[in-house]
């Protein structure tokens, strides 16, 4: 693809997900600079627990933004010229919402929190009156994105699957989205959804949609020419075909494994260029480079955004050029955010690195307990000894780590967070420590 600059009024989107490792509040301000130098005119803020909700405070975490803070980013953000789009979850994802007492109504689940029952008395309103907290400190914005993805039980619940046998899933998602969307546009604010739950849709409803909100197609891995999910090319052509307004949306972390320390960077420049590539043939209305924290509200938190500015920079670049950066130090320190990102990343790598040999660690002993077991004559040679040894010492190797993870990331992240990052991932392997350990003494 040559070298080219996208049009004025294409969107080149930075998400940020605040679900997990969220910036400290004056960092927060401070990334606003960076993704513009990143290449990057529109952040899309997905609040999630950060936002100083005032519906219910207990959606807030205990390191939430102030206003003061919220008003001070949507400051930043118009000195830059930097459009915000909001994400306030419709329908999948309700975690913040759905987990505090007295919500468990609205479960479409019995056991499970995630997916609004959408025909549970009150559903739309709590939706209805989160977007109303969210804009009343963003009272300038021009889109909102709604989510809308991977609602898996969506029509299980007795009262939705017989609505969904008469009518169709289709018209049980517009049933309860249309009414938002027509809010929204009321008010001048066009709505965006993430695709994948419209794949098998009619084509009425999904003209229907298209009147009222655009698509955001979505896929994290590969080319969506090869994909075998709900990005693969296919689906985009029907949903282009029927006219429908399309954004794109890659991930410049948060699209690896779910527990990954740094993101894998030719894994995301490949990504990226492959939506550039479709851009051609379909010419979105924007571009997203999606930065999941964690991959749903419940699991473990991923990659930490300062050691991933690598991979940042670089799917920036490939949005606004059509081409990977040939030199990504020279960006990152124009950009005055080498230092930082080196020194993140460096010591990610360590920690990456140092999880991965405890991890082989517990593996090998594994094995060879089940070499004892299966051949009982091959005991006694203080082989699970040795390894049960190395693997204490990987945990001491980890604490030290730990304690460099905390201090880079001081300023950075709140302090929760960050400790939890690391306690989950470290307790992780302490846990399978004392169980081997213990094994180890029962079978001397």
């Amino acid at each position: 693809m040559t070298d080219r600059d996208v049009v004025a009024s294409r969107l080149r989107v930075m998400h940020l997900d605040l679900k997990g490792l969220p910036p400290a509040s004056d960092h927060l301000i401070e990334l606003l600079d960076v993704f513009a130098a990143a290449g990057f005119n529109a952040v899309l803020v997905e609040w999630e627990d950060m936002f100083p909700w005032t519906i219910d405070a207990r959606f807030r975490s205990a390191s939430a933004y102030s206003p003061e803070t919220v008003n001070r980013f949507v400051e930043r953000a118009a000195q830059l010229d930097i459009e915000l789009i909001p994400l306030v979850q419709c329908l999948g994802h309700m975690e913040t919402p759905l987990h505090v007492e007295g919500h468990a109504s609205l479960w479409e689940q019995p056991d499970r929190c995630d997916v609004l029952n959408v025909l549970a008395p009150g559903a739309r309103p709590l939706v209805e009156s989160m977007i109303d907290d969210v804009l009343r400190l963003m009272p300038s914005v021009k889109r909102l994105h709604l989510g809308g993805d991977e609602a898996w039980s969506f029509a299980t619940h007795p009262d939705t699957r017989a609505y969904a046998e008469e009518h169709g899933k289709a018209a049980l998602y517009l049933h309860h989205v249309g009414p938002i969307l027509d809010k929204l546009s009321a008010l001048g604010i066009r709505p965006l959804l993430w695709h994948d739950m419209m794949i098998d849709w009619p084509d009425d409803e999904l003209l229907a949609l298209a009147k009222k909100a655009d698509l955001v197609v979505w896929g994290y891995v590969g080319h969506p020419n090869q994909a075998d999910h709900h990005f693969n090319t296919r689906y985009i052509k029907r949903f282009h075909d029927l006219g429908m307004p399309l954004w794109a949306a890659g991930a410049y972390k948060g699209g690896d494994r779910m527990s990954n320390d740094l993101p894998d960077l030719q894994a995301r420049i490949t990504n990226a260029q492959a939506w550039m590539e479709l851009d051609a043939s379909f010419n979105f209305e924007g571009l997203i480079a999606t930065s999941w924290s964690r991959f749903s509200t419940h699991r473990v938190q991923t990659e930490p955004i300062d050691a991933a500015l690598d991979a940042m920079f670089a799917v920036g670049h490939i949005f606004k050029h059509g081409r990977c950066p040939e030199d990504f130090e020279t960006l990152l320190r124009d950009a005055g955010v080498y230092e930082q990102w080196q020194a993140c990343h460096r010591v990610m790598k360590t920690l990456a690195d140092a999880r991965e040999q405890a991890w082989l660690l517990i593996r090998q002993m594994q094995e060879n307990f089940m070499v004892a077991q299966v051949s009982p004559h091959r005991r006694g040679s203080g082989v699970i000894e040795h390894d049960l040894a190395g693997l204490g010492k990987a945990l001491e190797q980890l604490d030290d780590i730990a304690r460099s993870v905390r201090a880079v990331f001081e300023k950075l992240v709140p302090h929760d967070s960050i400790d939890e990052y690391l306690q989950v991932r470290l307790h992780a392997i302490r846990n399978e420590h004392d169980r081997l350990q213990t094994c180890t003494n029962i079978s001397t």
